[in-house]
């Protein structure tokens, strides 16, 4: 994500002048190369300019203290503007009203229904008992999506059976919402392929009758500058309270993300940063701030270890590790843990310095591979009391559905990860796994 303007920023920085003092002949050299950088990746003219203003500004002539580099309070200064322009601090959804209505809206290919479903999985984690209203009705297979892609997370759908008018299915959307209390009502609105009238009419009818809290606009981040344009456009005509990013995954521009909120006026709610139900976060500045300059995304990476680490077992695990008997049992636990955090790839992007080893991915067919095979293993094998033999790795891949090369590379993988962790010091493991001497040990071939 964003992988271009990044580079080109850590580029900036690496080559940034050395003093005593930040001078407005380095700023303004550095500033052509930002607002470069800004127009390549799609961000709105204006936003750039007014951006890059407001940087020379901050930059010309301040003082560097001697814990600082000028290198260091320019990234500072850059950084500091950007969660200024993309919105200071998280936004929360207005929930206050039972039930609480949120109206989704944008274009065709914006996400819109997967998009639905996410914030509805969102909020039931939140305790929330939430419906869905299937207000596409101009997309043939609309509602069969969001009945599908619902059912997976077990969340109710309203919809009525070849209804024609949208208004007729919010309002009955909303009377069963406030009759079975429903605590939240989502619409899934119809989008198009552009803006016409009709669109616009018809969403402004379904405000009208359901009185919706939030409004979001739901724009699609690899459409660059033109989501923002389109933003604004329904901002102009049903006044969106917030927008939500999606396709983060894909080789999105940062053109939305740094401008949307300058245009419209009106806060980045959410972003959704893959394909999967879980893959959905309410949208950080200061986090979307990391990833831009490509410092990493800490904020978040904390946020899911939270979420789904359970502590107790994370203190157990780091024991055996420090008293070296690591085994298979507590190897698939760990593997557990990560899995439920999303993939190793996409971890190591999240982590400061280390998106160069995101090469270190593990794919999920391989995961269910190694799931397979720990699990056919008996408990003295699990727990490496036996030496997994020639014949119990033939009777491994047999039970495990698995070939005898993939049992071998396990074995062997295994090995090294425990050679790995022999190699760590027993403080700081955490920075021990995510150090540069995991490449020492065979880079892919660690976990293989």
């Amino acid at each position: 994500m964003f992988d271009n303007l990044s580079n080109k920023f850590q580029n900036l920085f690496s080559s940034f002048s050395r003093g005593k003092k930040i001078t407005e002949d380095n700023v303004n050299d550095a500033i052509k190369e930002v607002r470069l950088a800004l127009l390549e990746a799609d961000v709105n003219y204006s936003v750039a300019s007014h951006f890059v203003k407001k940087v020379k500004e901050k930059a010309i002539g301040s003082e560097v203290t001697k814990s600082v580099s000028p290198r260091e309070q320019f990234i500072k200064i850059v950084h500091d503007e950007l969660i200024e322009l993309m919105g200071k601090e998280e936004s929360n959804l207005d929930l206050e009203n039972k039930p609480s209505v949120i109206m989704l809206c944008g274009l065709q290919g914006s996400g819109k229904t997967t998009t639905s479903v996410k914030i509805a999985s969102f909020l039931k984690k939140k305790h929330k008992r939430v419906l869905l209203a299937a207000c596409d009705l101009q997309r043939p297979a609309a509602i069969e999506q969001l009945k599908r892609l619902a059912a997976d997370v077990h969340i109710d759908v309203f919809s009525i059976q070849d209804e024609k008018k949208a208004t007729k299915v919010s309002k009955k959307a909303l009377e069963r919402a406030k009759d079975e209390k429903y605590d939240v009502l989502i619409l899934d609105t119809a989008g198009r392929l552009h803006i016409d009238e009709d669109l616009m009419q018809e969403l402004e009818d379904i405000k009208n009758i359901t009185k919706p809290s939030e409004v979001l606009y739901v724009a699609n981040a690899t459409f660059g500058q033109d989501a923002v344009k389109t933003a604004a456009l329904f901002d102009s005509k049903v006044s969106i309270t917030g927008s939500i990013l999606t396709m983060l995954d894909s080789d999105a521009r940062a053109g939305a993300a740094i401008s949307i909120k300058e245009v419209t006026k009106k806060p980045l709610k959410f972003e959704a940063t893959g394909e999967k139900i879980d893959d959905f976060q309410i949208f950080n500045p200061n986090s979307m701030a990391d990833r831009i300059l490509g410092m990493g995304d800490v904020i978040n990476l904390v946020k899911k270890a939270k979420d789904v680490v359970d502590e107790k077992e994370a203190e157990r695990l780091e024991k055996k590790i420090k008293s070296k008997s690591f085994n298979y049992d507590d190897y698939i636990k760990q593997m557990s843990m990560i899995k439920k955090m999303g993939s190793i790839k996409s971890l190591l992007k999240m982590v400061p310095g280390m998106s160069a080893l995101s090469s270190l991915d593990l794919p999920e067919d391989e995961m269910k591979k190694i799931e397979s095979i720990i699990k056919s293993m008996t408990k003295r094998e699990r727990l490496e009391e036996v030496d997994i033999s020639f014949e119990r790795r033939k009777r491994l891949a047999n039970g495990s559905g698995t070939k005898l090369d993939d049992v071998n590379r396990l074995v062997k993988g295994f090995k090294r990860i425990k050679q790995f962790m022999k190699k760590m010091p027993t403080k700081g493991l955490a920075k021990g796994l995510f150090s540069n001497q995991m490449s020492k040990f065979g880079g892919n071939n660690l976990w293989r």
